[in-house]
């Protein structure tokens, strides 16, 4: 990462917009024109949007893709009783030109979180655990621990620093990213630095919070968080193609995946760089199948208690406009879900109930567009053709 960007790494900010702003045309890579062009189908032959409509959403992503330099792009919308859109396309491999295909699996960065939550949510459901119960409770050791909630901290509102911000922590990573962390490392950075606020005064997007929760889990289960969430969550909503990796491991397909956050500023290809650092936060890996899956059972509450799942979706404000957060979830504009960004990869995974629609993009880059993030102004142009009446306006995004 540049000195100039230390919060992009999983930091705290969102983009919010309602307008795709204008770009320069700067594509980070130059790729094979039958590649650009490529698009792939699933589960949608014979039963797509209407011409018109696919058209526009083709040349929309294609515009978009080449203005903010996204080598590969995997796009899935779904909406029940107009039909549905599936695309692939430029490349998953900018040195040998290996067209994106929808099969293929990437780092999901913070939608992770979802995850998590849901793993915490469970236990509440089955009473081992309160949402107004302190951290100190379950895990020793956390500045101002005995005022934060289990609730703070799912909500973002904890004012615990976040360890990605830290610049030890970030240079750290970036001179031996293949290096395996833990928890209690990377919860150490945060400890460094005095709390940012009083417990639920504020929302700041912080992966320490995951983390922590992460650490709840464990305790109280008794199993390690990737097992856990692989019986509990990934199992009864059938999501076969997630998993949590123990280290760099990464399932084929996968596309190769580009960052700028390296020590020298420049795009590297960081593929296996280790996610541990993100753990509860960040470290997971999933599919586009398994993606839509997902976005319906997150917003439906179909592991949850009606109960729970109404507290989970109770968004508070985050002091941007057309955005709020719940318990692991945002809000915007209708839309309900996560996005995900970690260095090489960017996801956003959203339902709309309104309409029953599910929207998944997949991006190998995370490489910034005008100080945006590409998966949001593609989320953005997307909805804006497909849902002009919910634009998609920003998303918990690290910059």
């Amino acid at each position: 990462m540049r000195r100039t960007s230390y919060r992009r790494l999983f930091a705290a900010t969102l983009i919010v917009a309602s307008v795709l702003a204008p770009m320069t045309a700067t594509p980070a890579t130059d790729v094979h024109a039958a590649s650009a062009d490529r698009h792939d189908r699933d589960d949608c032959a014979g039963d797509g949007l209407g011409r018109e409509l696919t058209a526009r959403l083709d040349g929309t992503i294609e515009d978009v893709r080449h203005q903010a330099g996204i080598p590969g792009v995997v796009v899935g919308l779904w909406m029940p009783g107009k039909g549905c859109y599936v695309r692939a396309t430029g490349v998953a491999d900018t040195a040998t030109r290996e067209p994106m295909p929808v099969d293929t699996f990437v780092r999901i960065g913070s939608e992770t979180k979802t995850f998590t939550v849901t793993a915490l949510l469970e236990l509440v459901d089955e009473g081992r655990v309160g949402l107004d119960d302190p951290i100190s409770d379950y895990v020793r050791g956390v500045p101002g621990g005995d005022r934060i909630t289990l609730r703070h901290l799912a909500e973002m509102r904890s004012g615990l620093f976040p360890y990605t911000s830290d610049p030890d922590f970030i240079h750290d990573l970036q001179s031996d990213p293949e290096r395996p962390f833990n928890p209690w490392e990377v919860l150490s950075y945060g400890y460094r630095h005095p709390n940012t606020f009083a417990p639920g005064e504020e929302f700041q997007y912080s992966n320490s919070n995951l983390v922590l929760l992460g650490l709840v889990v464990e305790k109280v289960s008794g199993q390690r968080l990737a097992d856990f969430v692989h019986r509990r969550v990934l199992r009864p909503a059938r999501l076969r193609h997630t998993l949590f990796p123990n280290g760099a491991e990464f399932p084929e397909p996968h596309a190769r995946g580009y960052t700028d956050q390296t020590l020298s500023g420049a795009v590297e290809d960081v593929t296996d760089w280790n996610p541990s650092w993100a753990w509860a936060a960040g470290a997971m890996i999933s599919s586009l199948q398994d993606l839509h899956r997902w976005a319906e059972v997150v917003a439906g509450g179909e592991l949850l208690s009606p109960e729970t799942q109404a507290q989970r979706l109770r968004t508070l404000p985050t002091g941007f406009p057309g955005t709020s957060y719940g318990l692991g979830i945002f809000e915007t504009n209708g839309w309900i879900g996560h996005n995900g960004s970690i260095p090489g990869y960017e996801t956003v995974t959203v339902h709309l109930p309104s309409q029953k629609a599910t929207l998944v993009i997949m991006i190998n880059t995370d490489v910034s567009s005008q100080g945006q993030e590409p998966s949001t102004l593609l989320a953005r142009a997307i909805t804006a053709v497909a849902t002009p009446d919910n634009v998609y306006a920003g998303a918990v995004v690290p910059r």
